[in-house]
Order: structure tokens, then C-alpha cells, then sequence
């Protein structure tokens, strides 16, 4: 009798409800469980009904309703896999260890084994994109999106990030100037300097190519990858304006006996300037946005020396080719370079490791891998690198500040390569993780990051955590390492699993010693790994000298670095690394025969 007037007392409860215009528990009030991202170690969250899901562990290597119970190969790999930090930690340290391991076969094996574990943390073929949360063939086909590593926090859920956190977010605004806004310049601790910054900017932008006109989540980079459309243009009749269509070579123009890229007024092709420049000032480049800063001017015209040097010489070799012929082979050349210079030079200042980087496709070829990529809109958040940027910029004596640096075109042919080369590479960068050293000029920028994420609807910092094989941090306090600024970002964000991708990238605490935090490197790494060693170029069919022209053309990749991509484009070799030189340095000038 109690249960039936129990039962009945609740209905009556629930129609007064509904009279009084609350919504019915078939309705929007009722939380999606996905919300509360409950699938664990990689599982899919599926909802069913109105309240329930079910996680999807299929080969995880876990099982259970929230894929948690691991199998018994992922029991034996949790309790023998050490952390990320500690695998950090021996990779810069131990130099003697090192100098032995880098003389024998170990380090090939040890290159295999970075490239396989980190490139598969990438899936491939794609997977969503910003559009769709869930696998279909529009989100895989469909080239002109980024790809997403995680589904969008979905639309229904109760918090802009899921079910945690604060009913609304955090001024953008607020949180550049409170948090990343630079007080005093802060040196990067590796020594990174700005011929590093500026190369990063250079490589990157033939990628980073979000299509505004269109939405955000596009991207006009349809390549996804390495495919030097930064120096060729990324479409075909922007690559014919720039060629000269004699001997394989592009266009170019004479200033004080050095070669530079042309003009607009020679080359026709739609830059990003000013109305304040003039057609004669704009140099015609592959990227559109190139002419906003000298240093990116200095990698096009150096891009621009190597291409026409590497023609040349494959004419020299093959008088029969003709003007197609050379061009397509120099391209692919001047791709292998890239990527030979972005692995053992860039990527080896970077990491810090003591290891040796050695770019050879080969190391892969007995294992399964796929030779394709699609870059991710969280690789390209992630990418925002503004606090590499200086105060100001010191050239040959002189200081030249932000209003007088960009978008002029003169600093380039005024001072020149060889000069412009040993000021970048002797000027530190900033430090890009623990806040507060974002410069004033590019605040705006960072704003814009943190918008687009919100847009684009990120899952939180925390589940990308899990889903590189992180542990999510459980408090502020334990994410910066320090007190005030964790105290004050609990105030704005609430939980710690409701704090937002980009942001939590740029605050996170920092490794000793080191240009940025766990993540940045646990998930940069991966994406930059997987988009380098998944370029046709270096697949089983390509990979072989008659692709590059011959042995010369293939040693030419085979033997590329940053001082020979200077030094033999220049009249003297100047100072030229990632690295800031050591106190004792001396400048001592370089002959081509050296190289």
C-alpha cells in the first residue's frame, strides 16, 4: 500500500511540473552521459536512448563498462613502461652512454622504435573532423577540413566543455593579459634563438593554412603535409607565376649582385600586404603572408638560391631533361631536404636528446605504416609558438622594433642573408611555456587562438592527457607547479578537467631547463613525427635515388642540413644554427668545400 501511494504521489508531483512549464525528462534538460566523457584508455562513447551510453573498447586493450580493466599485455606494459619523464630525463642526460650508443646499431634501433611508438599514436586513416563526432566518409574524404584527434564536446552538453567547470568561460581577453602577456623577456633556457623561430614559422606555414573565408576547421593546405607549397605556391597557377620556365628554375631578381624572390610586378601572384608597400616593395612568394616578416622573407630567398642551385646541377646531369622535368625533381629534392633538416637539425634541438637523430625512411619499411597524413586542428593550436618572439630585433649594431620590422622588405636586401642569418642565430628566443612572455604585438593572436578552440568546441586539456597516454593532472596546484596563478585559474575555470586546450599548453610548468611543458612535447611530437616520415618521399616506391635524379640528386637529400642550406646559397658563411652560440664562440668563415 505505501509503494502504490508512493508511486502515485509521484506521478502527481511530476504533472504539477509539467502544468507549471518544467520540461519532461524526455527533454533537453536531460544530460547526455558522453558529456562526462566516461570511456577511458581510448574507448568511443556511444549514447543510447536519452541517459545511457556504452564504450566501445574494441582493441584498446582494456575492457569493462568504461574501458578500465586492462588486458593482461596492457597490465604487463603499465607496469613495465616508465613515464614519459623519466624516458625524457635519460634521453638528455647520460652524455657518455650516448656518445657510445650513437656509434652502433642501437641508435637506429632506438630511431625506429621513437618513430613507430609515437607516429602510432596518430590515427590513420583520419578520423573526425569539426563537423562530425563520429567515423563516417565525409569526415574521412573530405580534405578540405583539419582532421580532429577528438570528437567536438558535444552540442547538448550542460558546460561549454562538458559537465565540469563554470557555466561560462573565461574572457579571452583576460586570460592572455593575465596569464600570457609578456612582464620581462624570458630567455629560452635550450638556447633557442630566432634563426629557430623563424624557421618554425617558415616550415610550419605550408601546413597551417586555415581557410577563414570558408569557416574555421578548413584549411586551404589540401597537401596536409610536407609538400613545400610554401615555396611553390598551393595551387598550380600560383606555382606557374612563380617558375621562369627555363631550365627548371624560378623566378627571381638581382639586388646588389645577390639573388632575391621577385616582385608582384614580375611574378603576378596575390600577397598579403599593406596598401603603404608597393608593387615594387612585395616580394612574390610561395606563402601569401610572407612578407609580413623579414625572417621569413630570409628562408624564401634561401628556399629560393637552393632550388635554382639544385636545378643546375640536375641539368648538368641530364641535358636531355627539359623545363618540367627538372622542376618536378628539384621539388621533390628540396622536400627530402626539408624534412632531413627539420628531423636532425630542428627537431634535434628541440627534444634535447642526446640520442641522434637520423632521418632514414628505411628504418620503417619492416613495419606496418601508413604513408599518408591529415593535419589536425589540435596540431595546429598547438603550433602557436608567440613567445618565441623577441622585444625587438638586434641587427648588425642595430635595434629595430616591431613597427619598423614588419612587413618591410628593405631589411632583406639592405643588410642581406649572410648578416640577417648571424643576427637571427645569435639573438635568443623566449621561452614558450610557463606564461607570461607572449609580446604585446601578438596578444591579438593569442586571443584569436583561444575563440577559434571555443568554436571549434575542444575537448579539455585533461582528455588529451589521457588520449597521449598522459596523466590527467588533478589539481591547478599540480598543473603550474606554483600557487598564485593556480589559485587564480581555479577561479576562473572552476575544475581542473574544464580547463581549455591552448592555454593549459602555454601555463602549463615547464621541464628544467627546457623551452615547454610535458605536454607540449608528448603531443607535438607525434603529430610532427607522424606528418615527416608519412610524405610519399619517403615510402618503399619513392624512397630510391632515380626519384631525386640520381645518387647526386638522393645524396644532396641525404646529406642536407641548415649550415649547407646557408652557407652553400651564400657569398661567406656566416654563424648559422638553432643555438644560440656558446660564450667562447669565434667567428671563423666557413668555405663551400668545407661543407
Amino acid at each position: 500500500m505505501r509503494v502504490f501511494l508512493l508511486k502515485w504521489t509521484f506521478i502527481l508531483l511530476l504533472s504539477l511540473s509539467l502544468c507549471d512549464g518544467e520540461e519532461s525528462p524526455t527533454s533537453s534538460n536531460v544530460v547526455n552521459p558522453c558529456c562526462y566523457y566516461p570511456c577511458q584508455n581510448r574507448g568511443i562513447c556511444v549514447r543510447y536512448g536519452l541517459d545511457r551510453y556504452e564504450c566501445d573498447c574494441t582493441r584498446t586493450g582494456f575492457y569493462g563498462e568504461n574501458c578500465t580493466i586492462p588486458e593482461f599485455w596492457s597490465r604487463v606494459s603499465q607496469l613495465l613502461k616508465p613515464s614519459p619523464n623519466v624516458v625524457h630525463y635519460v634521453l638528455t642526460n647520460f652524455d657518455w652512454l650516448w656518445d657510445i650508443i650513437n656509434r652502433t646499431f642501437l641508435r637506429d634501433w632506438l630511431m625506429h622504435k621513437v618513430l613507430t611508438v609515437r607516429a602510432n599514436l596518430i590515427p590513420s586513416p583520419p578520423t573526425y573532423n569539426s563537423k562530425y563526432d563520429y567515423l563516417n566518409w565525409e569526415a574521412y574524404s573530405n580534405i578540405t577540413y583539419y582532421t580532429r584527434i577528438l570528437p567536438p564536446v558535444p552540442r547538448d552538453c550542460p558546460k561549454p566543455l562538458g559537465a565540469k567547470g563554470k557555466m561560462k568561460l573565461p574572457d579571452p581577453k583576460l586570460l592572455v593579459e593575465k596569464f600570457m602577456l609578456r612582464r620581462n623577456f624570458r630567455p629560452d633556457p635550450q638556447g633557442t634563438n630566432l634563426m629557430f623561430a623563424f624557421f618554425a614559422q617558415h616550415f610550419t606555414h605550408q601546413f597551417f593554412k586555415t581557410h577563414n573565408r570558408v569557416g574555421l576547421g578548413f584549411t586551404k593546405g589540401l597537401a596536409h603535409g610536407v609538400d613545400a607549397g610554401h615555396i611553390y605556391g598551393d595551387s598550380l597557377d600560383r606555382q606557374l607565376d612563380l617558375r621562369l620556365h627555363k631550365d627548371g628554375k624560378l623566378k627571381y631578381q638581382v639586388v646588389n649582385d645577390e639573388i632575391y624572390p621577385p616582385t608582384v610586378l614580375d611574378a603576378p601572384v596575390k600577397m598579403n600586404y599593406p596598401p603603404s608597400v608597393p608593387p615594387e616593395q612585395q616580394l612574390a612568394i610561395g606563402q601569401e603572408v610572407f612578407g609580413l616578416l623579414p625572417g621569413l622573407s630570409l628562408y624564401a630567398t634561401l628556399w629560393l638560391r637552393e632550388h635554382n642551385r639544385v636545378c643546375d646541377i640536375l641539368k648538368q646531369e641530364h641535358p636531355t631533361w627539359g623545363d618540367e622535368q627538372l622542376f618536378q625533381t628539384t621539388r621533390l629534392i628540396i622536400i627530402g631536404e626539408t624534412i632531413h633538416i627539420v628531423i636532425e637539425d630542428y627537431v634535434q634541438h628541440l627534444s634535447g636528446y642526446r640520442l641522434k637523430l637520423h632521418f632514414d625512411p628505411a628504418l620503417l619499411f619492416t613495419s606496418p605504416f601508413q604513408y599518408q597524413n591529415r593535419i589536425a586542428v589540435e596540431f595546429n593550436q598547438l603550433y602557436h609558438w608567440h613567445p618565441l618572439m623577441p622585444d625587438s630585433f638586434h641587427i648588425a649594431g642595430e635595434e629595430i622594433h616591431y613597427p619598423q620590422f614588419l612587413f618591410n622588405t628593405s631589411i632583406l636586401t639592405h643588410y642581406g642573408v649572410e648578416k640577417l642569418v648571424d643576427a637571427f642565430s645569435t639573438q635568443p628566443a623566449g621561452q614558450i611555456g610557463g606564461g607570461h612572455n607572449i609580446h604585446q604585438v601578438v596578444c591579438k593572436v593569442a586571443e584569436g587562438v583561444i575563440i577559434e578552440s571555443r568554436e571549434l568546441r575542444l575537448q579539455p586539456f585533461n582528455e588529451y592527457r589521457k588520449r597521449f597516454n598522459l596523466k590527467p593532472y588533478t589539481s591547478f596546484s599540480e598543473f603550474t607547479g606554483e600557487k598564485e596563478m593556480a589559485k587564480e585559474l581555479e577561479k576562473l575555470y572552476g575544475h581542473i578537467d574544464a580547463l581549455e586546450f591552448y592555454p593549459a599548453l602555454l601555463l602549463e610548468k615547464t621541464r628544467p631547463g627546457v623551452i615547454f611543458g610535458e605536454s607540449m612535447v608528448e603531443m607535438g611530437a607525434p603529430f610532427s613525427l607522424k606528418g615527416l616520415m608519412g610524405n610519399p618521399i619517403c615510402s618503399p616506391e619513392y624512397w630510391k635515388p632515380s626519384t631525386f635524379g640520381g645518387k647526386t640528386g638522393f645524396d644532396i637529400v641525404n646529406s642536407a642540413t641548415l649550415k649547407k642550406l646557408v652557407c652553400l646559397n651564400t657569398k661567406w658563411c656566416p654563424y648559422v644554427s638553432f643555438h644560440t652560440p656558446p660564450a667562447d664562440y669565434k667567428q671563423q668563415r666557413t668555405s663551400h668545400g668545407e661543407l
